[in-house]
């Protein structure tokens, strides 16, 4: 990859790539994704039961489609799954039937409001069917009979997640996790998944601080899995990030985790604000993806979720809109980029110790101060000077960034200069 133009233009094929395949929570679009996806990072494809409890959930039965439509009495397709795998309500029990249009319309969903995008809409955990189309296609129906088909099944299977485990110099983990249940649909949730394989990518050839943890899961029912097997070792999550909505032109939002200040949601925010630009950081809610999972107070994960416009807050989400016209290589670069940053921020961020406590050391006659006093401070012998004083073995980097409001990246090379000259000693080292 080759500055941003070319990482944000490589995400976006990744993305056409896998636009066209039907997924759901369970069945062949997530295997098939992720057999995609282990081209680019080394995963571990993991398949739970149909019938399996997982905490107060029970993972469903399998669900796969092979064709699906509504045909006129001219024997006219007039709704067709193969021109589109949102015409089908996700999840839909088999049914062949033919009824009429007054019938036919209690199993129809449409958006009056965006008459030509057709909605994308579930039906996991209640046996029922139904069809998805345009208000413009809802509105040319005639009063006829219609000739209905869900050719679908619904049976024991598996719930399939994929895994990448990349092992560090320490087990404390950084958690990256987007949901991968969703069909065409490209914001939400491919631009996450794309860029969380390419973290992966990424983190897999180079050397790594935290052992770090890729999770391409079915939304909801996948994490809770995922939690319910690995309860034992939840514990060494130091760090999570939930990924999604990272291809629209919007500004970059963070949502914090539960407990508010967590070194992720300070790492986040101090990035953000230090990039400059439009921004949001929102507080922890119950309700969204799956940080809801990571973060219920069993578990208490300090994982937050980073999107850009936040999911919901724009009018193509859980449309046919949301496409390949809506997902754009500069925002993905850019997305790609901040994520690289805050992991970055977070490999960086040590405790260190003075060796010269008492007083300011003569930085001097290390020649790490410029030799003529009296003129104004330049901000690196100022990042210097914070490290010294705050280098007491109990703050970290980020916490002298935040006190002092100078860059991480300053603080990082001042911690760096003056390691280098025997002055600060690495806490644990």
């Amino acid at each position: 990859m080759s500055g941003p133009e070319g990482i944000g233009a490589e995400l976006y094929r990744w993305i056409a790539n896998l636009y066209p395949i039907c997924r759901s929570i369970t069945g062949r679009g997530v295997r098939e994704t992720l057999g995609r996806l282990a081209d680019l990072l080394p995963l571990t494809i993991h398949e739970v039961p149909s019938g399996t409890r997982v905490l107060d959930w029970t993972v469903p039965m399998e669900w796969n489609i092979r064709d699906a439509w509504v045909k006129s009495a001219r024997g006219e397709r007039v709704i067709d799954f193969q021109r589109s795998n949102l015409h089908v309500v996700s999840y839909s029990r088999p049914v062949r039937a033919r009824l009429s249009l007054a019938q036919l319309k209690g199993h129809l969903v449409t958006l009056p409001e965006h008459p030509d995008w057709i909605p994308y809409r579930t039906t996991y955990y209640t046996e029922e069917w139904g069809f998805c189309l345009s208000h413009r296609q809802f509105l040319e129906l005639q009063d006829d009979e219609y000739e209905v088909c869900v050719d679908a099944s619904l049976e024991p299977g598996h719930l399939s997640y994929g895994e990448c485990v990349l092992p560090g110099e320490t087990d404390e983990e950084v958690l990256i996790s987007s949901h991968i249940c969703h069909p065409s649909l490209c914001n939400d949730n491919l631009s996450g998944v794309v860029i969380a394989a390419f973290l992966g990518r990424q983190l897999a050839a180079r050397a790594r601080r935290y052992t770090y943890r890729l999770l391409f899961a079915p939304g909801t029912i996948g994490a809770i899995t995922w939690l319910a097997i690995n309860e034992s070792r939840v514990g060494r999550i130091a760090h999570g990030l939930v990924l999604t909505c990272l291809g629209d032109g919007g500004r970059p939002s963070y949502k914090k985790s539960r407990r508010g200040n967590a070194t992720i949601d300070r790492a986040v925010a101090h990035v953000l604000a230090a990039r400059g630009g439009d921004h949001e950081v929102l507080d922890f809610s119950p309700s969204g993806y799956d940080e809801r999972q990571y973060c219920s107070p069993g578990f208490d994960l300090p994982v937050g979720r980073l999107s850009r416009t936040l999911p919901g807050g724009f009018p193509e989400y859980h449309t046919s809109a949301d496409n390949l016209d809506l997902v754009r290589p500069p925002a993905l670069a850019d997305s790609f980029a901040l994520c690289v940053e805050v992991l970055e921020l977070l490999d960086a961020n040590r405790s260190y110790l003075s060796q010269s406590p008492r007083g300011e050391p003569q930085l001097g006659r290390r020649g790490l101060y410029h030799s003529r006093g009296g003129g104004p401070q330049e901000a690196e012998e100022l990042a210097m000077l914070w490290v010294l004083n705050l280098a007491d073995g109990r703050h970290s980097l980020l916490d002298i960034a935040e006190r002092s409001r100078l860059p991480f990246g300053a603080i990082g090379r001042a911690a760096e200069r003056l390691a280098a000259h025997g002055l600060l000693s690495e806490v644990g080292r």
